[in-house]
């Protein structure tokens, strides 16, 4: 049973977050959508907000690293891969009626930098996937500065593109910029095989 209100106190904070960012969401809030009674929260976290968001951050960061991870890995071609991520955020949106998008977006935004490890936890996160994207693309034969342009722009492209199909409720963008993304790269992958052959 105790188990059972820490997980509903880390699910509501992970959906407070996504929805309100770290200073929109207050403890009273978290305790009102888990259902949690008061002396629950520093039971199960005995720092307070604070470690309930570290924790919330670090398993929705693990979460989307798995899912990139085994998006990549599923294709050889990474522009296939890629446009697939494109469409499965695309669908992501839909699902959630396009009231939530990245779940680490709103807590940078908000920046928190009265919580140092958890401003940490967010940079990291950006590295870490966008290093996910020019691994990819580096494997695939694309030089590695262009490579890092390539990861940090369908990073950036994503990252922009929730905001703008939340305010316009439509997937369509996401699914535009999804083609002339991968249109890119892969006319990076044929432009390094063309040197290459020279």
């Amino acid at each position: 049973m105790a188990n059972d209100t820490r997980i509903r106190m880390l699910e509501a904070t992970a959906l407070l977050l996504r929805q309100r960012g770290y200073h929109g969401t207050s403890l009273n809030d978290i305790l009102s959508a888990s259902g949690a009674p008061r002396g629950s929260l520093y039971f199960h976290f005995p720092g307070g907000k604070d470690q309930l968001v570290l924790e919330v951050t670090r398993n929705s960061v693990d979460e989307v690293t798995q899912r990139l991870e085994a998006a990549l890995a599923a294709e050889t071609d990474p522009a296939v891969a890629v446009h697939h991520i494109y469409q499965s955020v695309a669908r992501m949106l839909e699902e959630n009626q396009f009231t939530l998008g990245c779940p680490i977006a709103p807590v940078v935004l908000d920046s928190p930098t009265d919580v140092p490890e958890l401003a940490e936890l967010c940079r990291s996160a950006f590295e870490q996937w966008i290093g996910l994207l020019r691994a990819a693309f580096v494997r695939a034969g694309i030089r590695e500065r262009r490579a890092h342009a390539l990861a940090l722009l369908v990073e950036s492209s994503l990252e922009g593109l929730m905001v703008i199909a939340r305010a316009t409720r439509d997937r369509a963008p996401v699914l535009a910029v999804a083609d002339e993304v991968a249109a890119l790269i892969e006319g990076a992958m044929l432009a390094q095989e063309v040197a290459a052959a020279h």
